[in-house]
């Protein structure tokens, strides 16, 4: 059972990291590469599109360096950057290999929810299951904190990862209520818990003036980020029911061989 359910969630999470690493190459990190010649040429390595992956692994909450940094305990002097991969092969080697952990990661929870839900994964129900999890870990958020390009203006980093992290629990429980249990009082309860993030609202970056990054790129890169992480996430339910089935009969195969 275990290791049906770990093989299943394994070739999910890469047929799924495949074809959106083949995404973002394509649509977002050009949007990337232009946003970085705004902040004054310096290179910064590509995240996860934040449409998909939390904190630094998963969403909107990551942050970018901005040339040399200076160490209050040495009197401000400069010190340099930590150190990024390079443009390129390696910035790409390393964008398919930080989506390929985001997508196991991800098809190992997917796999948890069905399991914890009791529902059979087939690619219908994993497909379900999927769109839920756009919902609560990209969408919602994103309402919030929309998927960033380089060199715009940002809240502290810990306060974005702090309500994104809410933000998913609330939303995710909010979704269970009202899909799963199903009676008046828990989609009531369901929706304040969606709602009630977005009322305390998302931290956001006092500097709304210095980005020199056209507003049109701004919004290009968000809704291509969204659309890649539905992709992601849908994929990642149709092949882990595929692939759930794919092993059963394998092993019933086996078992009457």
């Amino acid at each position: 059972m275990i290791l049906r359910l770990v093989s299943a969630a394994l070739v999910a999470g890469f047929l799924a990291s495949v074809v959106t690493t083949g995404l973002q190459l394509a649509l977002t990190s050009p949007l990337i590469l232009q946003a970085e010649t705004f902040e004054g040429g310096h290179s910064h390595a590509q995240a996860p599109s934040p449409a998909i992956a939390p904190a630094a692994l998963i969403v909107h909450a990551h942050a970018h360096a901005h040339g040399p940094s200076q160490d209050p305990a040495q009197g401000g002097a400069e010190k340099p950057d930590a150190w990024q991969p390079e443009p390129g092969l390696q910035r790409m080697a390393f964008t398919g290999l930080a989506t390929l952990i985001g997508g196991v990661g991800y098809a190992l929870l997917l796999a948890a929810v069905m399991l914890a839900l009791g529902r059979e994964p087939t690619p219908r129900s994993g497909l379900a299951v999927g769109i839920a999890g756009f919902l609560a870990v990209a969408l919602a958020p994103a309402v919030g904190l929309p998927p960033e390009l380089p060199g715009m203006g940002a809240a502290p980093l810990v306060l974005r990862q702090s309500w994104w992290i809410m933000t998913v629990a609330a939303t995710g429980i909010g979704l269970y209520l009202i899909a799963v249990r199903r009676v008046p009082i828990t989609i009531l309860g369901g929706l304040v818990l969606i709602v009630a993030p977005h009322l305390a609202g998302a931290p956001q970056s006092i500097d709304t003036v210095s980005s020199q990054v056209p507003p049109a790129s701004a919004a290009q890169f968000a809704a291509r980020s969204l659309a890649i992480g539905f992709v992601f996430w849908a994929l990642i339910g149709l092949a882990y029911g595929w692939a759930w089935g794919l092993f059963g009969r394998e092993a019933s195969d086996r078992a009457h061989a």
